[in-house]
């Protein structure tokens, strides 16, 4: 049987066109205006939000890639999860999902079925249907999900609403793009990749099950811009965040991997990125590479009033043990990030 891995030059959200090249290609789109178009692309926020009535608004996403793994029904439901994860961002509920299927001709139809069977479990696992989709011939194989949702339209989760005196929660650990990428060179260990593997197919359902309890004053997942370039979303124009990155959660031989400059050219796109935008000081360059690492199915990163930070994380850390309080949010200061 043909590698998945065999013509694929790139995988997982490391796959991303950089933010710095993304955006510039979003700015020449003309601006669309419909007063019931809640959020649209202007704001780089993890999915359109459309409002249907007073209580009632539909969000919609669409997230595929190549892929990083051998296994194909591992890969479906990576890709699956990833997909779904941004409904889970805006405060969402998926509904139903459509199969994006780009696939080689001379591959063998059994891996595609396998691929498509794991992404099915996870959108089962979500209590969403799958609908149907579409699938072209393609030289590398590519599956994901467009995925549409519901949500209260008075509780959107936006990516770019913090308030001063927030803090900061991460829900999942970062480094599996320095994993994934320590396994394609045959360096990684059997207890990395399995961590990369169980966090990567892990549902962001249940973190944020435990936070629609609490106001949340914003959110995102982790993907491929790394955690320094969406806190660069998150910040805005008003905000400046304060990250801690001796308190990250990682995988921990990923800080090993990083340390010997086992790195992705994803990363080093979003380091570019964030040329201005923040000073790593004394930081250890392993950490700093944490902080740019790609993430696929990443974790939610959120920011809450601190009078409720403590409780929402020991909640959160029922179904994410490593989640953790990750930094703060400050009126805005001479850059958008801060490390301590």
């Amino acid at each position: 049987m043909i590698s998945l891995l065999s013509n694929c030059t790139s995988g997982g959200c490391g796959a991303k066109i950089g933010p710095g090249e993304l955006s510039k290609v979003l700015s020449v789109l003309p601006a669309f205006s419909d007063p019931k178009l809640l959020v649209g692309f202007d704001a780089s926020d993890d999915a359109a939000v459309y409002q249907i009535d007073a209580d009632t608004a539909i969000v919609s996403t669409v997230d595929f890639f190549s892929p990083m793994v051998n296994d194909s029904r591992l890969f479906g439901r990576i890709a699956a999860a990833n997909a779904l994860s941004d409904v889970y961002a805006m405060g969402g509920t998926p509904l139903f999902a459509l199969n994006l299927v780009c696939y080689p001709e001379h591959m063998e139809l059994e891996a595609l079925g396998e691929i498509l069977s794991g992404g099915a479990e996870k959108i089962q696992e979500a209590g969403a249907v799958l609908c149907g989709g579409h699938s072209i011939y393609d030289k590398e194989t590519k599956y994901g999900l467009a995925v549409t949702g519901r949500l209260d339209p008075k509780r959107i989760w936006r990516n770019n609403t913090p308030v001063p005196g927030d803090q900061l929660i991460l829900t999942k650990p970062l480094g599996v793009g320095i994993v994934m990428a320590a396994l394609r060179g045959e360096m990684a260990d059997e207890q990395a990749v399995q961590a990369a593997l169980s966090s990567m197919q892990r549902l962001n359902k249940y973190a944020a099950e435990k936070m629609h309890s609490f106001p949340i004053s914003a959110c995102t997942d982790i993907t491929g811009f790394g955690l320094l370039a969406h806190a660069r979303e998150m910040a805005g124009d008003t905000t400046s965040l304060l990250l801690y990155p001796s308190e990250l959660p990682y995988i921990s031989q990923a800080y090993a991997y990083a340390g010997d400059y086992l790195l992705t050219a994803a990363a080093q796109r979003n380091r570019n990125y964030m040329q201005g935008f923040v000073e790593f000081g004394d930081t250890p360059f392993a950490l700093q590479e944490l902080m740019l690492d790609p993430q696929t199915s990443g974790g939610l990163f959120l920011s809450v009033p601190k009078a409720y930070a403590q409780e929402l994380l020991t909640t959160i850390q029922e179904v994410e043990p490593q989640a953790a309080i990750v930094g703060e949010v400050l009126l805005a200061q001479d850059l958008p990030i801060l490390l301590r």
